[in-house]
């Protein structure tokens, strides 16, 4: 009964030795300050809340919904991209609804990856993006990818010597956990990049609201000729502050989302009719709230920089994505990001997620998710001064 292939494919979860001593303290009566899980704490603008109450006191949003969502919502996501991005899109053949943009992922890479297909993915990155290629029994390939470095040349040394060539390549920018952002430019290059290879794009746009200092992470089906070799996911989650609705939506390539529709339309029965309502009062309103969830990530990226910094932990301000990438400082370094997560926790009181957690490249980093408010983080800063 233990012989589950695609399980023994899987790694230990490497957060939750960390998660346990969070939980062991807890239980103890001490108070952690949780930097680890990126789970926005903000909550959901009151009219998207109310949207949902109102559907589901409608006992007819009860019933099975579409597992490619309705009709409604996936206009609303065409017309949205078509305001924010200028980019058409056909909402019966371009578009398609998730349960959150992990379950889209992992339902596309079962669809389109054959037993032994080689997929590009950066490394360190969010473990759904390796491991939901895993799954589908595609074998992963690494390209390294970190701040001020040229991933376009990464991807390029990386492609030369493989035989046979990948399949797909799978990316998320503003980057979690490297918070890596690009410019339209370089969606341009892989693009160009992708036809030369015949490789399939996936682009994870989590956080494309989340861009600081006047930067606006660009979409990648801006370039000329992106629908033609891939699809680029994008959540509620982040942006609406609706993490635990499961939200998402996929766009592009119409031969890649009717792959993932075919699927689904074996799997699920698609998201609670209520909730894909109040995503389209979400998308077609007034968009003030997604800009003051913005503005709080980057009041709270300031005061965790600059904190850090006077404390004698140097770090680069992220232009985007709810989270910090922060090297272990070098009088630490020797511990590895998993020990030096621990000694965090025990000696400050201060939970972090470790760097190898996201692959092997993320062992001298440590990611801190910016979701304990201003006075929690200042909190934790004064606690941090006395390990340096």
């Amino acid at each position: 009964m233990n012989n589950f292939e695609r399980i023994n494919r899987l790694p230990p979860y490497v957060f939750a030795e960390v998660d346990e001593l969070k939980i062991n303290a807890r239980r103890s009566g001490e108070d952690i300050i949780d930097f680890g899980m990126g789970n926005p704490d903000l909550p959901t603008p009151p009219h998207i809340v109310e949207k949902l109450v109102e559907a589901a006191s409608n006992p007819r949003n009860h019933r099975y919904s579409a597992s490619r969502g309705i009709t409604r919502l996936r206009s609303a996501i065409s017309d949205w991209y078509g305001r924010r991005y200028d980019v058409d899109i056909d909402s019966e053949e371009e578009a398609i609804v998730t349960i959150g943009v992990k379950e889209g992922i992992s339902h596309l890479s079962l669809a389109i990856t054959n037993p032994g297909d080689l997929v590009m993915v950066p490394s360190p990155t969010y473990p759904i993006h390796t491991y939901a290629l895993v799954i589908a029994n595609g074998n992963v390939v690494q390209v390294p990818l970190s701040l001020g470095d040229d991933f376009f040349s990464n991807m390029e040394d990386v492609i030369n010597p493989l035989w046979p060539k990948p399949k797909i390549l799978l990316l998320s920018f503003p980057h979690n956990p490297t918070t890596v952002c690009v410019d339209l430019d370089f969606f341009e290059k892989v693009i160009g990049f992708a036809k030369d290879h015949n490789l399939i794009v996936i682009h994870d746009f989590a956080y494309a609201d989340l861009g600081f200092d006047g930067y606006k992470p660009p979409s990648m089906l801006q370039v000329p000729g992106a629908k033609d070799i891939g699809v680029e996911f994008f959540s509620m989650s982040k942006s609406y502050s609706m993490p635990g609705w499961r939200m998402g939506f996929a766009v592009g390539n119409r031969e890649l989302i009717y792959a993932l529709r075919r699927i689904k339309s074996y799997l699920d029965y698609g998201a609670f009719q209520p909730i894909q309502i109040a995503s389209i009062i979400a998308l077609n309103g007034s968009q003030d709230c997604v800009d003051e969830i913005r503005d709080t990530y980057q009041q709270r990226r300031d005061v965790l920089c600059e904190g850090l910094g006077r404390i004698g932990w140097p770090v680069e301000k992220p232009k985007g994505t709810m989270f910090l990438w922060a090297k272990i400082p070098d009088k630490f370094k020797d511990m590895g990001s998993m020990e030096f997560s621990k000694h965090l926790l025990r000696e400050c009181k201060v939970a972090v997620s470790p760097g190898i957690g996201f692959g092997d490249l993320g062992n001298d980093f440590v990611r801190f998710a910016m979701v304990e408010n201003e006075h929690r983080t200042r909190q934790a800063l004064k606690s941090l001064r006395s390990i340096f």
